[in-house]
């Protein structure tokens, strides 16, 4: 048989195609972990709020489009999802919308969809949430000239009435404006801690009325009633303005960013709820960091910084809790992301990837972490583009990747 030259091409693009079909299906991608990322979604009908799923490949850390969501995202109702929150189960994601003032409950299923629920409505926007271990309540914070903490019922993930809700109120300055940011709860249940900063005596470019010290840590002892009892000492001071609250998994340590000092600060914990500052700090951050979290052994820190789009890592001393800055491969302090990262998260199956939200790059970046020093180092192709002005993130794990691999 005579083959024409086209054909003989054709052929060859054949053959190259099944070469490269076989690569793929030898070196299939494992899905690790499921990532959220909360932001702006628009369309020929409107803007909305919306959640895009993310699947974390187990070998490089990339991340590419799950559930469909690259062309139809998870609607929030409302256009300002601020905040997630996931439960330990990971059978549940939480979300705070902002413009409508509540807080969506999804489902979430084993290849990562979700599945709208049931929803509550508050009075004021709500900023932030945190979910109990037991999975028995969720506290949010909400407010935006008084800040509320307010903790609901979980039943079957389902959100239920609210059992506990506490003003928090400056020291001293009851009529002061102020604007709540973060809330964190021990992963013991037995604690709850929501920051504030005082906008009457903190306000760039704004009017001063207060002497107030402007930033603080709400601290509060949580029971299986629901019932929250403020600490003795209540408040605490985290700065100028505080933006992102984590606690370490031993139940022994608390970490706050100060936005306005490019500072992080770190407490110990005394008698449940009594918060010590760490001796040593504040330590320094980037410029303006915006979240902070813990990664799930309790050894590594890192830190978002908002103004030069970089995350700071930090290795935390297992006795003490005092952090010490991490240094990359490249001899840097720092880590590049994209535009304006917002919200940081570690992966929970493997503790390895560390992603950022980044509000003015529209993308997610991504770093790869050393399990030995804590370093970062960028995951390939990263930044993913992702729904428009990303403000939270949250991150699950899949399949039988065990959440135990990393439990300290």
């Amino acid at each position: 048989m005579k083959f024409s030259k086209s054909s003989g091409q054709l052929l060859l693009v054949a053959l190259i195609g099944l070469v490269v079909a076989s690569l793929l299906s030898a070196c299939q991608l494992v899905t690790i972990d499921y990532l959220y990322v909360a932001g702006t979604y628009s369309n020929t009908q409107g803007t909305n709020g919306a959640i895009q799923v993310f699947a974390v490949d187990s070998q490089s850390g990339a991340i590419r489009f799950a559930a469909g969501t690259e062309k139809t995202p998870f609607l929030t109702g409302g256009q300002t999802p601020v905040a997630m929150a996931v439960s330990s189960d990971e059978a549940n994601l939480y979300v705070a919308v902002a413009d409508n003032n509540t807080v969506v409950h999804y489902t979430i299923a084993s290849n990562g969809v979700l599945t709208k629920k049931d929803s509550v409505t508050l009075a004021d926007p709500p900023t932030a949430l945190a979910v109990n271990q037991a999975n028995s309540f969720l506290y949010v914070l909400s407010g935006t000239t008084t800040s509320t903490l307010t903790a609901y019922s979980i039943k079957g993930g389902a959100i239920g009435s609210a059992t506990e809700q506490h003003q928090l109120i400056i020291p001293g300055y009851a009529g002061d404006v102020t604007v709540p940011t973060a809330v964190a709860v021990l992963p013991n249940n037995s604690a709850v801690f929501a920051s504030v900063y005082d906008q009457s005596s903190y306000n760039p470019g704004g009017t001063i009325t207060s002497a107030a010290h402007p930033g603080w840590v709400f601290s509060f002892g949580a029971d299986s009633s629901g019932a929250l009892t403020p600490a003795n000492g209540n408040a605490f001071q985290a700065g100028v303005k505080p933006t992102g609250v984590a606690v370490d998994p031993t139940n022994r340590f608390v970490y706050v960013t100060d936005y306005a000092s490019n500072q992080l600060i770190g407490y110990g914990i005394t008698d449940n709820t009594k918060l010590n500052f760490l001796i040593s700090g504040p330590y320094k951050t980037g410029a303006e960091p915006s979240a902070v979290t813990v990664d799930p052994r309790g050894k590594y820190i890192y830190v978002s910084n908002s103004l030069d789009s970089t995350v700071s890592a930090y290795a935390i001393d297992l006795a003490t809790g005092i952090p010490s800055i991490v240094i990359n491969t490249t001899g840097s302090q720092l880590n590049a992301s994209d535009t304006q990262p917002v919200a940081v998260a570690v992966d929970p199956a493997l503790g390895r990837y560390v992603y950022t939200s980044n509000f003015l790059g529209n993308s997610v970046s991504g770093f790869r972490l050393n399990p030995n020093t804590g370093a970062l180092a960028q995951t390939q192709a990263t930044p993913y583009p992702s729904l428009s002005k990303p403000r939270a993130i949250a991150i699950i794990s899949h399949g039988n990747h065990s959440l135990q691999n990393t439990t300290p």
